[in-house]
């Protein structure tokens, strides 16, 4: 396991969990990042991370990216 944001360009992940505060897990959650889902880095674009996740595509920071685990 290791956060997403050490994750290879192109290489499909799965979610194994979602780490800190509830406020922030709640928002990834909202987002479509649980636990069991498919998500695909894209590309890095200078401190944002953007992902593809449930056949969309999502720009998050790389401290979020840290809080996924995959």
């Amino acid at each position: 396991m290791m956060p997403l944001m050490l994750a290879r360009v192109g290489e499909e992940n799965t979610i194994k969990k979602i780490g800190g505060k509830a406020d922030i897990r709640q928002f990834l959650e909202n987002l479509g990042f649980v636990p069991g889902t498919h998500v695909t880095v894209v590309t890095e674009n200078g401190g944002n991370v953007i992902v593809s996740i449930k056949e969309s595509r999502v720009a998050i920071s790389r401290e979020m990216a840290g809080k996924i685990i995959v």
